[in-house]
């Protein structure tokens, strides 16, 4: 067997102790993991910016808000966040206003219900980017667990070997820094995307926010 295919990728891993073998398997396996929700995560963030966008647009464009709101409860399952923010707000307020005449209480009623509305859309939204997270941060400590081990493992393979030569000593550390490379291609990646949802979920729930203060303005105005 050559040097070369000793220590290509595949026969590094398939020679590495049981014990770090488990920890390049955990790390791949959250890898994997971490993609998964990385791209379902693009997905959602991006459709939940394109629904966003397009309710706007009918909203602003002056549309009827009792067409909107039958729109929006016909297929409320199919609407984006801002839509059923928009629902929830407009169906408290037809209700309160209906049974009070106390314009404070009727919009402090319909701005409660779209806070409960808002709180639940950002919550999805957010949902999993708490393991992205955990898998940026802990990675890199898992392999340098695995490595650590293969180190001392290389090491102990020397004990008896009275001279110890660069071709004794690199089959096994190439084997423990595996761990350390498979730790960080996980981490770097799951780090990368928290970042970047983290702050398209922050530019989203700001345009929420600011909908429903002007939402809330609306409603305050039409019953004057």
């Amino acid at each position: 067997m050559t040097a070369s295919h000793d220590l290509s990728f595949i026969s590094l891993i398939s020679q590495a102790s049981v014990l770090a073998q488990l920890v390049m398997l955990l790390l791949a396996t959250l890898s994997v993991v971490s993609w998964y929700w990385i791209f379902r995560k693009w997905f959602q963030i991006r459709a939940a910016r394109a629904e966003t966008d397009a309710f706007e647009r009918d909203f602003w464009s002056g549309a009827d808000l009792n067409k909107l709101f039958e729109s929006a409860s016909s297929s409320r399952h199919q609407t984006g966040g801002m839509e059923r923010i928009f629902e929830s707000g407009y169906r408290e307020f037809s209700k309160l206003r209906t049974k009070s005449h106390d314009t404070s209480a009727t919009i402090d009623g319909s701005r409660r219900a779209m806070r409960a509305t808002y709180q639940r859309e950002v919550d999805d939204l957010e949902a999993h980017l708490a393991f992205l997270a955990s898998v940026g941060s802990v990675s890199p400590y898992i392999g340098l667990l695995g490595t650590v081990w293969g180190i001392m493992n290389a090491f102990r393979g020397l004990s008896n070997v009275s001279v110890a030569t660069l071709n004794q000593v690199a089959p096994g550390i190439a084997e423990a820094l595996v761990a350390t490379a498979i730790g960080l291609f996980a981490a770097i990646p799951a780090v990368v995307a928290y970042n970047r949802f983290a702050h398209d979920i922050d530019r989203i729930s700001i345009r929420f926010e600011s909908f429903m203060e002007e939402f809330s303005n609306i409603l305050q105005r039409s019953l004057r």
